[in-house]
């Protein structure tokens, strides 16, 4: 492909697609407000944690296709990925699309192409980017063609699902979206289905919303499971052998700047007729002040725990609306002391943070599984065991074999296990 590509945004989502694009013989120039983020990739160093970005990173800056600095240059495509965060009243901050959006109109020439890759609320595209665009006096739909193309990939496993998944791409009109799915064709082996970029914004929107009330069904279950003497996990699991039926797991909350944060742009747009949507919200914004009331239950007079992740999901470094960081903040709120340990978390970024498991666990009265990572899979019990005040372990996402640490005299509980 004969065209240049500007990214706008080079963090978990702009950073991949941006080296896989350059991986498949595109020119790409990427930026970044992140000055210390333009050094290390100008120095093939990748700022994220990704498998296999590293590898891509160096392909991609020595076949010579990646460049990065923090200012916009003149390209055929722009590409925008950078956040679309809620605020304090969960409201959608649409400010730095925005800001990227009005960033590239300098550089902005006939015929170029506007990408938004951004989760965003239905309708930002028309009301948010739209408006900035028409400041280049080019003529949309005719001179300037723009389009929305939304993720959909889990982190751990991003460049492989940017050339697996299928993908929507929404234009603000035919031409547009036939432009974007020809670039994405570079790279893209699944399905490419065009639409209209207010129905592509709304399907990215539904598709975490389902996921966060799916997991919001299944919290609730797991504190009725605590009730009925039953393991939740296990009936879950039986459930789904159902062919129609597919419950997700329970855990400590929801993290990341997806599911956690894109159900509220459905709230915003209609509160009186969202109420599922809301409540599944808050049912999952619950459950870490239900871990931290559960852990004080568990210890009774003890104070001192040791929590483990502080990613919101497994093998990742991404720490984005992490329930983990809210758990904390209950249990504080509970008088308890909290020690805190993430192996993906290589500098300190939480006040409770420990850079060792001996640090974190040593003198604890609990340690709490926050996150799946594969490394507390492997957690040797006698090792743990050998450093705790007392020996007593709390598992919120059912990583651990209980017979292993009950063997080495530990006290085993389970989110949603009450069976004896």
């Amino acid at each position: 492909m004969n065209k240049k590509v500007c990214v706008i945004g080079l963090g978990y989502i702009g950073l991949p697609t941006a080296i896989m694009f350059a991986n498949h013989g595109v020119r790409v120039h990427g930026v970044d407000v992140n000055e210390k983020a333009i050094e290390m990739i100008q120095n093939k160093q990748v700022h994220i944690e990704e498998t296999g970005l590293q590898e891509r990173l160096e392909h991609a800056i020595d076949q010579g296709n990646f460049t990065a600095s923090t200012t916009p240059v003149e390209a055929d495509v722009y590409m925008i990925a950078v956040p679309s965060p809620i605020n304090p009243d969960k409201t959608a901050n649409l400010e730095i699309v925005r800001e990227a959006t009005a960033s590239v109109v300098p550089y902005l020439k006939k015929g170029a192409l506007v990408v938004l890759e951004s989760t965003v609320p239905p309708k930002t595209v028309e009301n948010v980017m739209l408006p900035e665009l028409r400041k280049s006096n080019l003529v949309l739909g005719e001179e300037l063609f723009v389009a929305h193309s939304p993720e959909r990939v889990i982190p751990g496993a991003i460049l492989k699902e940017l050339a697996n998944n299928d993908r929507i791409i929404g234009g603000i009109d035919e031409k547009s979206a036939q432009m974007t799915k020809e670039l994405y064709e570079v790279f893209v082996e699944g399905t490419i289905h065009t639409t209209d970029a207010t129905t592509a914004e709304l399907v990215k929107v539904m598709e975490n919303t389902y996921r966060d009330v799916n997991i919001a069904f299944a919290n609730e279950l797991a504190k009725i499971g605590e009730t009925l003497d039953v393991n939740i996990w296990e009936a879950i699991r039986f459930a789904n052998f159902h062919p129609r039926v597919n419950i997700h797991q329970p855990g400590p909350g929801v993290g990341g700047h997806c599911i956690a944060v894109d159900p509220w742009f459905i709230v915003e747009l209609a509160p009186e007729l969202s109420e599922i949507v809301k409540l599944s919200r808050d049912t999952n914004d619950g459950m870490p002040a239900y871990v931290a009331n559960r852990t004080k239950e568990i210890i009774g007079n003890g104070t001192k725990v040791a929590l483990l992740g502080l990613s919101f999901k497994g093998d990742i470094d991404d720490m984005r609306t992490s329930p983990s960081l809210t758990v904390i903040d209950e249990m504080e709120k509970l008088g308890l002391t909290v020690a805190s340990f993430d192996p993906y978390i290589k500098e300190i970024e939480h006040p409770t943070q420990k850079l060792t498991l001996e640090e974190a666990v040593e003198g604890a009265n609990i340690v709490v599984i926050v996150t799946d990572h594969t490394q507390f899979k492997q957690l040797a019990p006698e090792k743990v065991g050998s450093l705790v005040a007392n020996k007593v372990i709390f598992d919120t996402k059912n990583i651990l074999t209980e017979t292993d640490w009950t063997a080495a005299g530990f006290e085993h509980y389970l989110l949603g296990n009450s069976k004896k």
